[in-house]
């Protein structure tokens, strides 16, 4: 175990100052780059895309909802998929989460002033994945769909069970051990594993969050795990890391469990600070009547 000292030195060593309030993540850094998508992709869906095949991202920044970001959304062979990362528990309510974004994806891409025209306006088929490597226990994939959330119906006949419209996610457990046959077609992502077990493995000895985080990057870049990417960006990934495993996870676990008395109090806050009536609707999930009345 080391010291106080050693350990105030391993952090003064590695990290530089970095702006936490920063609105990417280490999984968007490490994965925004057309050649790795195209090989991520073709690794999910089990298919050999050739180089040639354009890779057009077009991700929307900012929160999904409820501390839940698009980390990258992108074109590929007339395909709009929605990439997320996700390290908290996954919520069955998730179809009804990207429901809510998917919208805003399509604004970007598709040019509704010829709506209004006769011939059919064509627009990309969407896919969501979501790859989950949270600590909670998970099957190696889980379809989730929007249809589930429906109400049943009843006396209007079977010709009216048929839901008029559906959204399905595909969840993905990426942590290191699962997926195997994902994680060896796609090397970045099995390393990108070991690098987050990497860290777990620290905090079980006693390090903290931030601690772990820079003990992993040193141990991944002498064990050319992500050696490359992380000599770049090493101190942004300690920054990064740090903020989303502490921060969004955080608030974000004591929002959805707190009285509605305590979701007030985090609405009144972001009131105070300027946040937008929607993203507190969506944050705390208290009415607008209430957050107007605070």
């Amino acid at each position: 175990m080391k010291t106080t000292n050693q350990k105030q030195v391993l952090m003064d060593e590695t990290i530089i100052h970095a702006n936490r309030e920063h609105k990417d993540s280490v999984f968007r850094l490490l994965f925004s780059k057309p050649e790795i998508l195209r090989e991520l992709y073709s690794a999910i869906e089990g298919v050999e895309l050739p180089p040639d095949v354009p890779i057009d991202i077009n991700t929307i920044s900012g929160v999904l909802v409820k501390g839940m970001r698009n980390d990258i959304s992108f074109l590929i062979d007339h395909r709009l998929v929605v990439l997320i990362e996700h390290q908290s528990t996954i919520s069955e309510n998730l179809p009804l989460k990207i429901f809510k974004y998917i919208e805003k994806v399509y604004d970007k891409i598709v040019d509704y002033s010829k709506i209004h025209i006769k011939p059919i306006i064509k627009i990309p088929k969407p896919e969501f994945i979501v790859l989950y490597n949270g600590k909670d226990a998970f099957p190696e994939k889980k379809t989730l769909k929007l249809s589930d959330a429906f109400m049943d119906t009843k006396g209007l006949g079977k010709e009216k069970d048929q839901a008029a419209m559906e959204l399905v996610v595909q969840v993905y457990n990426i942590n290191h051990g699962q997926n195997k046959e994902i994680q060896q077609k796609c090397e970045i992502l099995n390393e990108y594993g070991l690098f987050i077990d990497k860290i777990r493995e620290y905090e079980k000895t006693g390090l903290t969050l931030d601690e772990s985080v820079v003990c992993a990057v040193k141990y991944c870049i002498e064990n050319d795990i992500l050696k490359d990417f992380l000599r770049i960006h090493g101190s942004e990934v300690v920054a990064l890391m740090v903020h989303e495993y502490t921060t969004e996870d955080f608030v974000k676990a004591i929002v959805e469990h707190a009285r509605e008395e305590e979701r007030e109090q985090v609405a009144r806050k972001m009131k105070t600070s300027g946040e937008p009536l929607n993203k507190i609707i969506d944050f705390t999930g208290l009415s607008t009547e209430t957050i107007q009345n605070l």
